[in-house]
């Protein structure tokens, strides 16, 4: 079997506060998963489910003075915990980049499109910069942005969204990452724009062969995008499935939820299903099942004891009473750190 490019075991990500009075809240659990080399997952769940918490940890973004990660991310053989300095810096961009989901903010206000580009190549290629501002012209054609050498002497500002997030995209891919990094790339765009954005997303993938991780609230852009997705609740994984099983035949209570309240055509007119309650505190998680509250099928082991995620071949599963079982030779999650 090929060696995953990305291997996460039993992260967690709590953040301290930094004055006494504030609760730590448990943003993440105990996560594992793999990507593979060229695989598109996409991670799906309510706000606050840690989806983006997810992205920003494998980037190294939280402050460590009001955080505090544990476990072990590799990602192209690298501790990725324990990059320093210049390593780090190479590692941004060089190995993952991002995009993220408000590009307005993403871009320094005080400096060109154009500029931007080339700063990040110059810092992590050893290119001049007649060189370096060829690439950047290079990228923004390559994600199909009308007018581009017009655009490259453009300040964020005058730029539409769809524009500037074909910018972001375009930066985020300068130096040529591994892994791709897009944290709800389509929100704050218009419905036509979400499409054209999608299609550009997965046409890049395949041609360069990237890895991707797609945090999505929407179904129907997992569809379009993911291989596989991982839906997320209360800052752990509870079901992991090739996304056209998901779609078919969910497991999780939580999945069939979300489904249930994402729009199709047949509901067209029609008051969509929703899922009673609200999601748990962070800062003061039950000790069962964290989705039992707002579960329909939860009994007392659910509000007592946390399921353990269940893994059987590309599939993965955690809860006491699921509407459909995995395989009789499911096996425990065994992703445990290296010693």
């Amino acid at each position: 079997m090929t060696a995953p490019l990305l291997s996460v075991r039993n992260l967690s990500v709590q953040f301290t506060g930094q004055r006494s009075a504030q609760r730590p809240a448990q943003a993440l659990s105990d996560l594992s998963f793999d990507l593979a080399p060229g695989e598109v997952l996409g991670l799906l769940g309510e706000s606050g489910s840690g989806k983006s918490v997810t992205l920003r940890t494998l980037l190294r973004l939280h402050d460590a003075r009001s955080s505090l990660v544990t476990g072990q991310i590799t990602v192209a053989g690298q501790d990725v915990l324990s990059l320093k300095g210049r390593a780090l810096q190479q590692y941004r961009s060089g190995v993952v980049a991002m995009v993220f989901q408000e590009p307005g903010l993403a871009f320094d206000p005080v400096y060109t499109i154009g500029q931007q580009i080339i700063e990040v190549l110059q810092a992590h290629e050893d290119l001049s910069f007649d060189a370096a501002r060829q690439r950047a012209l290079q990228m923004l054609e390559r994600v199909q942005i009308p007018q581009a050498r017009r655009r490259f002497d453009a300040y964020p500002h005058e730029l539409s969204g769809g524009m500037k997030q074909r910018a972001m995209i375009a930066l985020a891919l300068a130096c040529g990452p591994k892994l791709l990094l897009a944290d709800e790339p389509t929100t704050a765009l218009d419905a036509t724009v979400q499409i054209q954005i999608l299609l550009l997303l997965r046409e890049l993938q395949r041609e360069t062969g990237m890895s991707v991780i797609f945090v999505t609230h929407d179904i129907g852009a997992a569809v379009e995008v993911a291989d596989r997705v991982a839906v997320m609740y209360g800052g752990r994984i509870v079901e992991e499935v090739p996304i056209a099983q998901l779609v078919k035949t969910p497991r999780h209570p939580y999945s069939a939820g979300l489904l249930a309240a994402s729009v199709s055509g047949e509901q067209r007119g029609q008051r969509l299903p929703t899922i009673a309650g609200a999601p748990p505190d962070l800062a003061a998680m039950p000790a069962g099942c964290a989705f039992a509250p707002r579960c329909e099928r939860a009994s007392s082991v659910c509000q007592t004891e946390q399921p353990p995620l269940l893994r059987h071949s590309r599939q993965a599963l955690a809860c006491w009473h699921p509407l459909l079982e995995l395989e009789p030779a499911q096996q425990p999650a065994a992703l445990a750190v290296a010693a």
